[in-house]
C-alpha cells in the first residue's frame, strides 16, 4: 500500500558545496593560497594528482549555478567563503575582490528565491596561517575572528543563517593526526591542539557574526557517527563508548557546556595545556542550531578482547555501500537526530550534508541515471521523517552535493552530485537524483510502497 510522507511546513530543502571543491580560479583576483592549494600540489597527496586549481570552475559560473538551483527549487544553498580569497595572508590586508564575489553569490541567490546559508571555514586555511602554526597555534582563533569580523559585516545585512566552521573532527584528525588531508601531519599532540582551538575560534566568532547579523541563526557543522555494538558484550560496548567520546562527544560535550568528556581525556593521556582561563565557556556560546553531516555508521569490535573470550557478533554489515566504500545504513540517520535530542536538546537541527559517492556516467542518450543515489537519499530521508515524528526539531536538509566535484584526497574519481559536471568541458547535467529531489521539493515530500 502506497504511503505519502509528508514534511512539516516551511521545512528547508538545500544542497550544499565547499568553496575549495567546486570554485577553481586558486589563484586568480587576489587570492592567496590555501592549504588545499599547497597540499594538491604537493606529488603524492592527491589521488591521479588532481587539483582544485579548476574544480568545477563555480567562480566563473555561479550564475550558471544559481540558475540549476532555481529549476531544481532549492529553497536554500550551503556554500562556504574561502578564507585566503578574502584575506590572501589570514589577516590584516583584504582583497576587496574576494568577497565582492561572495556578496554577489548573495546577491544572486536572493534574486532566485534561494535562501543562502554561509559556512565561514570548510578547510582552506590561507598557507600563510599554516605557516605560522596553523590550527595548533593559539592565535589562529583571533585571526578566524578577524576574518569572521570582515565576512559577517559585509554579507550580514542579508545572509542569516550562518555556519562558523565544518567538521572539527576532520579537520584536525585527518589534517593533523592521519595527514590525509591538508596540511598532512601526523601529531597526536598538534591533532588534539587543533581541535580545541577551532573549537575556541568557534565560540569567539559566535557573538561577533550575531552583532553584525542582527537576528541572524548561527550554529556548527559536525560529522556525526552513530556507533553500533558488534555484540553485547562488555567489551564491545566499552569500545562504543570509547569511539563514540573521541569521534562524537569531544566535540558535542564543549559545545554545550559540559566540556571535555573526562574519560577521553583520561584516555588520551595527555595534559590539555593548550586549554587556558574561560576557553570552554567561549566554546559553549549558545547556539541557535546545530549541522550535522551523516554518511555512515560504525559498526564496532572491541580491540582489547580477543575474539575467543568476546561473544560472536549479532550485529552485521548491511553489505551495502557506496562508492567511498562507506556502508549504507540509513536507520544511522533516526539514532544520531534521537541521541542529539536526548543527550543535548539543541533548539534546532539540520542536516548539512548527507548524500552518497556512486559511479555515475553519460549514457548515449545523454543523460546520468543514478537510481541507487536515489534509494540511499530516500531511505534516509525516511528515517528523519521518523525522527521529527517523534519530536526531533529537524528544521531542514541539505544534500550533498549540489555539483561533482574535488573530493579532496579522493580527486575527481568520486562522484556525490546531483548534477553531473564533465570536468573536460564543464556541462552542468542534471542526473535522475536532481529531477526526483525536485519532484520531492515540490511535494515537501514523497510516496513509498
Amino acid at each position: 500500500m502506497e504511503q505519502h510522507i509528508t514534511f512539516p511546513e516551511n521545512f528547508i530543502w538545500g544542497a550544499a558545496t565547499a568553496s575549495y571543491q567546486i570554485e577553481g580560479a586558486w589563484n586568480e583576483d587576489g587570492k592567496g593560497e590555501s592549504i588545499w592549494d599547497r597540499f594538491s600540489h604537493t606529488p603524492g597527496k592527491i589521488e591521479r594528482g588532481d587539483s582544485g586549481d579548476v574544480a568545477c570552475d563555480h567562480y566563473h559560473r555561479w550564475r550558471e549555478d544559481i540558475a540549476l538551483m532555481k529549476e531544481l527549487g532549492l529553497h536554500a544553498y550551503r556554500f562556504s567563503v574561502s578564507w585566503p580569497r578574502v584575506l590572501p595572508e589570514g589577516r590584516g590586508k583584504l582583497n576587496p575582490a574576494g568577497l565582492d564575489f561572495y556578496a554577489r553569490l548573495v546577491d544572486g541567490l536572493l534574486a532566485a528565491g534561494i535562501t543562502p546559508f554561509v559556512t565561514l571555514y570548510h578547510w582552506d586555511l590561507p598557507q600563510k596561517l599554516q605557516d605560522q602554526g596553523g590550527w595548533p597555534a593559539r592565535d589562529i582563533a583571533d585571526a578566524f575572528c578577524e576574518y569572521a569580523e570582515l565576512v559577517s559585516r559585509r554579507l550580514g545585512d542579508r545572509v542569516k543563517h550562518w555556519m562558523t566552521i565544518n567538521e572539527p573532527h576532520i579537520i584536525s584528525f585527518l589534517g593533523y593526526l592521519d595527514g590525509v588531508h591538508a596540511p598532512g601531519h601526523t601529531s597526536r599532540v598538534e591533532m588534539l591542539a587543533a581541535a580545541h582551538h577551532v573549537l575556541l575560534a568557534h565560540g569567539q566568532a559566535v557573538p561577533l557574526i550575531r552583532a553584525n547579523s542582527p537576528g541572524a541563526q548561527v550554529g556548527i557543522a559536525l560529522d556525526h557517527y552513530p556507533q553500533v555494538p558488534a555484540s553485547d558484550s562488555p567489551a564491545d560496548r566499552d569500545a562504543v563508548r570509547l569511539n563514540d567520546g573521541v569521534l562524537n562527544r569531544w566535540f558535542l560535550d564543549p559545545l554545550v557546556g559540559k566540556g571535555y568528556p573526562a574519560d577521553i581525556t583520561a584516555h588520551y593521556q595527555d595534559a590539555l595545556e593548550f586549554v587556558q582561563g574561560d576557553d570552554l565557556q567561549r566554546v559553549a556560546a549558545p547556539l541557535d542550531f546545530l549541522g550535522i553531516n551523516y554518511y555512515f555508521r560504525y559498526l564496532v569490535r572491541s580491540k582489547d578482547a580477543p575474539e575467543a573470550q568476546n561473544l560472536p557478533p549479532s550485529q552485521h554489515s548491511t553489505g551495502e555501500f557506496t562508492d567511498m566504500g562507506w556502508e549504507v545504513y540509513p536507520q544511522g540517520a533516526y539514532l544520531l537526530l534521537k541521541r542529539l535530542q536526548a543527550d543535548y536538546d539543541f533548539p534546532a537541527i539540520y542536516i548539512t550534508e548527507n548524500g552518497a559517492a556512486c559511479r555515475d556516467e553519460i549514457d548515449p542518450q545523454g543523460k546520468v541515471n543514478d537510481p541507487a543515489r536515489v534509494s540511499y537519499i530516500q531511505r534516509h530521508l525516511e528515517q528523519m521523517h521518523k525522527a521529527i515524528q517523534e519530536g526531533v526539531p529537524l528544521r531542514g536538509y541539505f544534500v550533498w552535493s549540489l555539483l561533482d566535484n574535488f573530493e579532496w584526497a579522493c580527486g575527481y574519481t568520486k562522484r556525490f552530485g546531483i548534477v553531473y559536471v564533465d570536468y573536460e568541458n564543464q556541462k552542468r547535467i542534471p542526473k535522475s537524483s536532481a529531477r526526483w529531489y525536485r519532484q520531492v521539493i515540490h511535494a515537501n515530500g514523497f510516496s513509498i510502497d
